[in-house]
C-alpha cells in the first residue's frame, strides 16, 4: 500500500537533517575537533582514550555520550512516544533544542567542553524526536541506516521485489540535508566560528513556531 508524506514530513526530514549537519562540522572544526551528533566514532575514540588510560579524553568522551542519551531522554518526557504524528508536542521540543544550540555558543568561546556537551544533547532530543514514520526508520542526526535502507532498497530492486518508495525517498532527502548542512556549516564556521550555531538554533526555533502554526491549522480544516 502507497503512503502518501505529509508535507510536513518532507520539510522536517530536509531542515532537521540539514541542522545536524551544519552542528556536527561546527563540533568537528571547533577546538575538541569532536563530531557531537552521532556516537560510534565518540565511542571508539572512548575505547583508545581507556586503552591509553588517557583520562581527560575518557571524560570528555562519556561526556558526550551521556550527553547524547540525555538529549534522547528529554525527548522521551516531553514526546512520549516514537512515532511520528501530528498533535505531538515537537514545538517544546524543538525550543528545547534551539536553547541548547544558544547555550552551546558562548561555551564553545570559551573553549569548555560544555559546549560540546550541550551541542550534543541537543542532537540526542533531535534524534529521538524523530524516530520513526510510517514503519521507516528516521534518524536526523546520523547516516549509516539511512545508506543501509537504501541499499536494500536497491537489492530489493534488482531482484524485482516491490520497493517502499517513501522510505527510500525520504532517506535520500535526509543524506541530502546532512550533506549540505555540512557543506553550509563549514562555509559558516570558516566566517563566523561558533556563531554559525546562530544558524540552526534559529532554524529549530523557527521549525518549532512553524510546527505549532501548521498544526493550529490543521486542527482548524478537521473541525
Amino acid at each position: 500500500m502507497k503512503v502518501r508524506l505529509p508535507t510536513w514530513v518532507w520539510i522536517g526530514a530536509i531542515v532537521l537533517s540539514c541542522v545536524a549537519g551544519i552542528v556536527n562540522v561546527v563540533g568537528f572544526l571547533g577546538f575538541e575537533h569532536q563530531a557531537v551528533s552521532h556516537l560510534t566514532g565518540s565511542t571508539s575514540q572512548l575505547g583508545i582514550a581507556l586503552a591509553h588510560a588517557d583520562w581527560r579524553a575518557v571524560g570528555h568522551l562519556w561526556g558526550l555520550l551521556i550527553a547524547f542519551a540525555l538529549g534522547a531522554v528529554f525527548s522521551g518526557l516531553i514526546i512520549q512516544d516514537s512515532t511520528l504524528q501530528l498533535g505531538r508536542r515537537y514545538g517544546i521540543a524543538l525550543a528545547l533544542e534551539s536553547a541548547l544550540l544558544l547555550l552551546a555558543i558562548p561555551l564553545f568561546k570559551q573553549q569548555q567542553i560544555w559546549g560540546a556537551l550541550a551541542a550534543a544533547m541537543a542532537c540526542g532530543l533531535q534524534n529521538a524526536m524523530v524516530t520513526t514514520f510510517s514503519g521507516a526508520v528516521v534518524r536526523t542526526t546520523h547516516l549509516s541506516g539511512m545508506f543501509t535502507d537504501l541499499g536494500i532498497g536497491l537489492g530489493h530492486l534488482l531482484r524485482g521485489l516491490p520497493v517502499p518508495m517513501h522510505r527510500l525517498t525520504l532517506n535520500g532527502l535526509i543524506i541530502s540535508g546532512f550533506l549540505a548542512g555540512g557543506i553550509l556549516g563549514a562555509w559558516l564556521f570558516a566566517r563566523w566560528q561558533y556563531d554559525a550555531l546562530l544558524v540552526p538554533a534559529v532554524l529549530t526555533g523557527l521549525s518549532g513556531l512553524g510546527y505549532v502554526l501548521y498544526r493550529q491549522w490543521a486542527v482548524r480544516r478537521q473541525a
